[in-house]
């Protein structure tokens, strides 16, 4: 059989022959739905039957008849053509950034806020893009985009990228007070910076979370103190946790409100400086392929009706 299918090309056209003149029963009705003469036709079907070795048709002065074989080799030309029509389709797709696979790298500090936002504007509008997660430092997802082991990463340290990479700003928030839910401030509307010059701070690890540590000792002497140590902590589960053990204070971001933490209360700081604001970029390498393009597309279309600042 394999050397009998070595002797024909299954072409997508001559399949979609075969299946018109089975449909019409006739050589001159399905030659003239195809924009074809009857000759050529008669003589395709002809080279096909040949190279499968049977007869599809039985021809006679009315028209033709299916063949018990051609009866079962219509429902096999249609699973092929089906078949040819959902490669084809998929490889566009794929190309064209609308189906395969992504690998997205991200700091802990924007995963419980951005990230399901990513992957949501994802589900809605590249139902064919699977997405895989990678957790890292900043300077470590900044190399990997750059080696091509991640497509995209969501960072706040720009510091840590080289010139060969392309960023974009993803979001600007705003950062918020962390406090313990029995603080004596907890219920206040907001506070001005100031008013936690006395407390004890969990900081963000200066090697984990450069960007964000910098910017809380810079907002900190802006407001006249140095935020008093009590831990660090590299990750946003440890900040969290030491707030809400009722030890420390905090700076995070004001969209972690959202979450309804359990024993922290997020009370909005009050005044006009630059360090109380911070950014998350996007990054990506200039050649980056459709997909890539086509992901920050959808993330930029689903922002403008779901704004992704808190």
């Amino acid at each position: 059989m394999v050397d009998m299918l070595n002797d024909i090309s299954l072409t997508k056209r001559l399949l979609e022959q075969f299946l018109v003149v089975a449909d019409e029963k006739h050589f001159g009705r399905a030659a003239e739905r195809l924009g074809m003469s009857q000759p050529p036709l008669s003589q395709s079907i002809q080279r096909l039957e040949r190279g499968l070795d049977v007869r599809l048709f039985e021809r006679g002065p009315g028209g033709v008849r299916l063949t018990p074989a051609g009866a079962a080799f219509v429902v096999d030309a249609r699973r092929l053509l089906d078949a040819q029509e959902a490669a084809i389709e998929r490889v566009r797709r794929v190309a064209g950034g609308l189906e395969g696979d992504i690998r997205v790298g991200y700091v802990t500090i924007v995963s419980h806020l951005y990230v399901p936002r990513l992957l949501r504007a994802v589900a809605e509008e590249l139902p064919g893009l699977r997405v895989h997660l990678h957790q890292d430092s900043s300077a470590a997802i900044a190399e990997k985009v750059r080696s091509g082991t991640l497509d995209l990463g969501y960072l706040r340290d720009t510091s840590v990228l080289s010139s060969d990479l392309a960023s974009e700003v993803f979001a600007v928030e705003r950062l918020t007070a962390a406090l313990p839910q029995d603080h004596p401030l907890a219920e206040a509307d907001a506070i001005g910076l100031e008013a936690l010059r006395d407390q004890d701070f969990v900081l963000p690890s200066v090697t984990v979370l450069p960007a964000l540590a910098e910017q809380v000792q810079l907002a900190c002497r802006q407001a006249g103190f140095t935020p008093r140590r009590r831990a660090v902590a590299d990750d946003l589960s440890g900040l969290l946790s030491y707030v809400a053990s009722g030890l420390c204070v905090s700076l995070l971001s004001e969209g972690l409100r959202d979450f309804g933490v359990p024993g922290i209360a997020f009370v909005p700081v009050q005044g006009s400086s630059p360090y109380l604001e911070t950014t998350v970029f996007a990054v990506y390498r200039p050649d980056a392929d459709a997909t890539v393009l086509r992901l920050l597309e959808a993330i930029a279309r689903a922002q403008r009706h779901d704004p992704l600042r808190p």
